[in-house]
C-alpha cells in the first residue's frame, strides 16, 4: 500500500471516485479493517517495550527487506524512472518517517488508541478539504458536513481532560500525524501514474529507515529496548501483519473497488479499535466518549460513503 496509517505502514489513498463499502468483497474487507485497526493497538503496546524511533526503525527495516524480496521475485527488476522514484521516496518519508514518528511519540506520551484511530479515520475527508484548498478541487457539501461532524465527535471523545489523552503535546502530535497522512495522500497524486505497488512500498519503507535510525541513536541511545521478547514480537507483527499483509489486502480491495476502496472502510476502524483497545490495553470509554465515538463515526461515514451498503459474499 502506498498510503499510511498509525500502525500500518500501509494505507488506502483517497480518490475522487470510490465504491461504497457494501460493494467490496466481505472477507477481504473485514480482514483489512481488523488489520488496520490492530495497528492502533500494536503501536501503543510496542512503545511500552521499545522506544518509538527505535521501534519504527526496526519495523520498517523488516518490512523493507520483505517487500524488496517480494518485489524482485514477483515483479522482476525495478522499472521506475528517476522522477517517479524521487516522488515515491519523498512521499514515503512523509507518510512513514514523519507521520509515524509523530504518532508513535504521541503513543509514548499516552495518546489513547481509539482517539488515534478517530483522528486517522478523518483523513479521507480532511484530504478532500486540503485538495480543495490547495489544488482547487471540488468539495461536496457531504464532505464538509462529514468533516464537521467527525471533528465534533473527536472533541467529544477528547473531552475537557486533555491530560487523560496524554496532554496537549500528545494530542498535538496526533493531529500533526493525521494532517501529515492527508498531505502524504495528496502526494500520491503527485507521483502521477500508478507505479508498481510492491516496488513503491519497498522504496517507501527503505527510505524511511535511515532518518529513523539517526533519530533513534541520537535521542534514544542504545538502551531503547526494555523488553526484547515483547518488543521483538511487536516489531514482527507491525512489519508482517500491518505492513505486508495489509498491503496484500488493500491490493485485493483496490482490484475489487478502485483506488479509494480502503478509504470507504475508514468509518469502521474506530469502533473496532475501541473494542480491541478495551481487550488488549484496558482502555475504556465513558458515556460522553462513547457518544462522541458514534458521532465521529457517523461523520466519517457521511464524508466517505456514497451509496447504501450491499455486502457481496
Amino acid at each position: 500500500m502506498t498510503g499510511r496509517g498509525a500502525g500500518h505502514g500501509t494505507g488506502p489513498a483517497t480518490a475522487t471516485a470510490r465504491r461504497p463499502v457494501g460493494s467490496l468483497p466481505l472477507v477481504p474487507a473485514a480482514a483489512f479493517v481488523l488489520v488496520w485497526s490492530s495497528g492502533y493497538i500494536s503501536g501503543p503496546y510496542g512503545v511500552q517495550h521499545v522506544a518509538p524511533f527505535t521501534l519504527l526503525a526496526l519495523r520498517f527495516t523488516v518490512a523493507a527487506v520483505i517487500a524488496l524480496v517480494v518485489a524482485r521475485l514477483v515483479r522482476g527488476p525495478l522499472r521506475i524512472d528517476r522522477a517517479d522514484l524521487g516522488r515515491i521516496a519523498l512521499t514515503g518519508l512523509a507518510m512513514n518517517a514523519v507521520q509515524f514518528g509523530a504518532m508513535y511519540l504521541a503513543f509514548d506520551r499516552g495518546l489513547p488508541a481509539t482517539l488515534a484511530s478517530l483522528l486517522h479515520a478523518l483523513t479521507p475527508v480532511l484530504t478532500a478539504v486540503l485538495a480543495a484548498a490547495l489544488l482547487a478541487e471540488r468539495l461536496s457539501p457531504r464532505q464538509v458536513v462529514g468533516l464537521v461532524v467527525g471533528v465534533a465527535g473527536v472533541v467529544m471523545v477528547l473531552g475537557p481532560d486533555i491530560d487523560g489523552a496524554g496532554g496537549p503535546a500528545a494530542v498535538a502530535l496526533g493531529v500533526f500525524g493525521a494532517v501529515t497522512l492527508s498531505l502524504g495522500t495528496l502526494g500520491q497524486r503527485w507521483i502521477g501514474h500508478a507505479p508498481d505497488p510492491w516496488w513503491s512500498a519497498a522504496i517507501q519503507f527503505t527510505v524511511s529507515v535511515p532518518p529513523l535510525v539517526v533519530l533513534a541513536l541520537a535521542l534514544e541511545g542504545t538502551d531503547a529496548v526494555s523488553d526484547p521478547v515483547r518488543g521483538g514480537l511487536t516489531v514482527v507483527f507491525l512489519a508482517v501483519v500491518n505492513s505486508i499483509i495489509g498491503l496484500l489486502l488493500l491490493g485485493k480491495l483496490v482490484r475489487a473497488g478502485g483506488a479509494g476502496a480502503g478509504a470507504s472502510l475508514f468509518f469502521l476502524s474506530p469502533p473496532v479499535t475501541a473494542v480491541m483497545a478495551w481487550l488488549v490495553l484496558g482502555e475504556t470509554l465513558g458515556p460522553l466518549e462513547l457518544l462522541g465515538l458514534v458521532v465521529a463515526v457517523v461523520g466519517v461515514a457521511l464524508g466517505t460513503r456514497s451509496a447504501a451498503p450491499r455486502l457481496d459474499p
